[in-house]
């Protein structure tokens, strides 16, 4: 007697079983999982940015009441100095109400911060995940090749209509002169293109190499290669302002001419990254690059079994980014000088506010150069004193201090290499600065006057090691908050004047107290105490990590 048994029939083998036939498959999923993990950092970028512009915005009503004082603000900003800092000088024809001067001053601000938040987001979501391998897990089921990279791009695309949605709404309905609904839906649509914009790059850096601060320092050059860009465009050759993102969005002429033609180069850059590192991502493995490591050698030289030598293998890379960086921004910068000069005999403004700094038009413009340059080197200077922080969280710090090895040698080195590493660079962009600038203004003096005069932001740089050192040493899991002193570093710098802010607000950032070298006199009391405050932010971090416990794997 046989019974019959009824089976179900076996399911098909491949990839249709599985749900990994499909190269998106899980973006969904993912997409709302990264939200999930950005519930408090993206609502806080947002927020920032847009409490930002609206509060500036709002401001221009109580310092720029009449159009007498508007009238003057344009003439000051018709030189070379304020055209690098705001925007292209067509923004400055005809009534300069406070439309004109939201688009001509912010657009070219604003789109640094979105660019830089929009890199972040799409490398903490896509390379992050495939360097802690936790992308490779998650290919193992059900998830596509590309919906890391798609979900990390949708991440950054919903903040940047978020936060353009918001602009757009609240400038229109601010009831200002000249801040049209129209202009204010642009506006909008600026923001949102230069983020897209950036997240496209970062979407093709992440394809390049296989660390993700390897990928966040290139995209971060692009976004700072295209705000130079911008900055020489506006002030020499126009066609360099063609090149930018930045600078298609300022060309759309906000609140003056509401021009929407130009967002269309954003979209072109952004299908065209987003094809291409789509395409890239297929021609590599999980978690690789496609620049692969070199070998190392058969054997370590002397340099890499010291603690110093060791730190310095290891940041060499982001070391040599930023000296090209702050290099090329350097040389257009001190392109533009000579220009300067003809600007006095015609600026009547201008000419008061020099007289005041205390230096002639070429070095009151180089001041605000060098301040410039200088948040560069300290975002340089902020990732160098953090790497600690990356290597403990990895899980790479405990097994080196296992061994004869000092916490404070360890982290030590990896100072040792921030601050000098900061310096230096700091000294060849003054270099560059003023190798370019005494060409471009006939001025032999400043081959030598500017690179001294960059030296003067080294106490200010150390200032900055030493809260983000600080941080580490006392609370690791807010090392991010080290990247405020930059960020307000620039706000001051490129609104300070513009909004009058006030002097107390100004002096928070270590910037704020350097001597504005080489149109001041250099005075050596601010110098010396932030040289000392830095001694002390150092001190205190040291202590703090010899006392903590580390994160362990």
């Amino acid at each position: 007697m046989s019974i019959a048994t009824a089976r179900r029939p076996a399911p098909p083998a491949g990839p249709a079983a599985t749900g990994r036939g499909h190269p998106l498959a899980g973006t969904g999923t993912l997409l709302r999982f990264s939200l999930r993990r950005d519930r408090v950092r993206l609502p806080v970028w947002i927020a920032a940015l847009y409490l930002t512009t609206v509060s500036t915005v709002s401001g221009f009503s109580g310092q720029y009441g009449t159009a007498e004082d508007r009238a003057e603000l344009a003439d000051t900003l018709s030189g070379p100095a304020g055209l690098a800092m705001s925007g292209p000088e067509h923004y400055l024809d005809g009534g300069y109400d406070y439309g004109a001067m939201t688009g001509h001053q912010l657009i070219g601000f604003m789109g640094v911060a979105v660019g830089l938040m929009s890199v972040l987001t799409v490398v903490r979501h896509s390379r992050t995940e495939e360097e802690t391998g936790r992308a490779e897990l998650l290919r193992a089921s059900v998830v596509g090749r590309h919906a890391h990279l798609a979900a990390a791009l949708a991440v950054a695309a919903l903040a940047n209509l978020a936060l353009g949605l918001l602009l757009a709404g609240t400038l229109a309905g601010l009831g200002m002169a000249g801040v049209t609904g129209a202009g204010s839906l642009l506006y909008g649509a600026t923001s949102l293109g230069i983020g897209l914009s950036f997240a496209a790059i970062a979407a093709v850096t992440v394809q390049i190499t296989p660390f993700s601060r390897g990928a966040s320092g290139l995209a971060l050059t692009a976004v700072g290669t295209a705000y130079a860009l911008r900055a020489v465009g506006d002030v020499g050759p126009d066609a360099l302002s063609w090149l930018s993102p930045i600078g298609w969005a300022q060309r759309c002429y906000v609140y003056v001419d509401d021009r929407w033609w130009p967002l269309g180069l954003h979209l072109l850059l952004v299908l065209g990254c987003c094809a291409a590192a789509l395409a890239l991502s297929a021609r590599r493995d999980v978690g690789a690059g496609l620049r692969p490591p070199r070998p190392g050698r058969p054997a370590a030289s002397t340099a890499l079994s010291r603690p110093a030598g060791f730190a310095f293998r290891l940041q060499r890379g982001v070391l040599a980014g930023f000296a090209a960086g702050a290099l090329l921004f350097s040389l257009m910068y001190g392109s533009i000088l000579g220009e300067a000069e003809d600007l006095l005999q015609d600026n009547e403004e201008l000419r008061r506010l020099v007289e005041e700094l205390g230096g002639d038009l070429v070095e009151s413009f180089a001041s605000v150069a060098m301040s410039v340059l200088a948040i560069l080197v300290a975002c340089h200077v902020v990732m160098a004193t953090l790497r600690p922080r990356a290597e403990e969280s990895a899980g790479r710090a405990e097994p080196v201090l296992a061994t004869g090895l000092s916490r404070t040698r360890w982290l030590g080195s990896h100072l040792a290499v921030a601050l000098a590493g900061g310096t230096a660079l700091m000294l060849l962009a003054g270099f560059g600065f003023g190798a370019s600038g005494a060409a471009s203004a006939d001025d032999g003096a400043l081959l030598w006057k500017l690179p001294l005069s960059s030296l003067a932001y080294a106490p200010a740089l150390w200032v900055t090691a030493g809260v983000a050192v600080a941080l580490y040493g006392w609370f690791p899991r807010a090392t991010a908050a080290a990247w405020v002193v930059p960020a307000y570093a620039f706000f001051t710098v490129y609104l300070g004047e513009l909004i009058a802010l006030p002097d107390w607000l100004s002096d928070l950032s270590p910037v704020g107290h350097v001597p504005q070298v080489p149109a001041a006199d250099l005075a050596w009391t601010p110098l010396l105490v932030m040289t000392a405050l830095a001694a002390a932010l150092i001190w205190l971090g040291l202590a703090g990590f010899r006392r903590r416990d580390l994160e362990s794997k």
